[in-house]
């Protein structure tokens, strides 16, 4: 089999390190299952330093974070890419900005997670990530779609979830301690009703899944990857 002419090439718009990695590693892992031992489909991953993203999103600059994604969108165009994957939360607060910037197709993150949860039957959806993540629309919005609700952490967890994923997760940085905060947070929301969370931060699923959380988790990582590997793979599924 001709991988090359019988999948899609996928784009990575990556932002952190750790979360693009888990990403690509997941397409790569699970795309043996699909196209045989060591298979997987064509995949190019572009990304601008991590310290620009965090400028512009201190200042709320989303326009700012909008024209890295697409120069990095460029790139991968040029590259050979069909279509774009962004494995970071954060920064799809400025996906409004990018689709008339962009002449390739993209999969949204928050998209792919709030249909998950709808086809899995959950209701009720604890938000975790970064604190510009939890504070903003992009998840509300699209599980409102869904007819689901969510909760918000408090705000200083949110601050302090915040501070564990930017100092520590980005950095490849595993506290026991911070394990256990996730943990209390997930427990809180728990107790606020919901049936699963969100794990709205690339990095989060490193330190946190189903066999230590007490809600299911949504892993928000490894389901954008699987969309990936889904859509690349969609002529050899359809035995095309």
């Amino acid at each position: 089999m001709d991988l090359k002419q019988n999948t899609q090439h996928i784009g990575i718009v990556a932002c952190s390190a750790e979360g693009a990695s888990l990403c690509y590693r997941t397409i790569c892992n699970e795309g043996s299952k699909i196209l045989g031992p060591h298979g997987h489909p064509e995949i190019s991953l572009h990304t601008h330093s991590l310290a620009e993203y965090v400028k512009y999103l201190d200042n709320n600059d989303m326009q700012g974070v909008a024209n890295l994604m697409c120069s990095s969108a460029d790139k991968l165009e040029k590259a050979g890419a069909d279509f774009l994957i962004c494995p970071d939360n954060t920064i799809h607060q400025a996906f409004q900005h990018i689709p008339h910037k962009s002449s390739l197709p993209w999969i949204h993150i928050a998209e792919v997670v709030a249909a998950q949860a709808s086809q899995r039957g959950f209701n009720r959806l604890g938000i975790t990530g970064t604190h510009w993540l939890t504070q903003s629309d992009i998840y509300p919005e699209k599980l409102a779609h869904h007819g689901l609700e969510f909760v918000r952490p408090e705000t200083s967890a949110s601050k302090e979830i915040g501070r564990i994923i930017m100092e520590e997760l980005v950095n490849g940085i595993f506290n026991p301690r911070s394990i256990a905060y996730f943990q209390n947070v997930i427990e809180w929301m728990k107790n606020k009703n919901c049936d699963a969370v969100i794990l709205g931060c690339t990095e989060i699923p490193l330190i946190i899944n189903d066999h230590n959380s007490t809600l299911p988790t949504l892993d928000s990582t490894r389901l954008l990857a699987r969309a990936a590997l889904q859509k690349a793979t969609n002529k050899i599924a359809n035995g095309e």
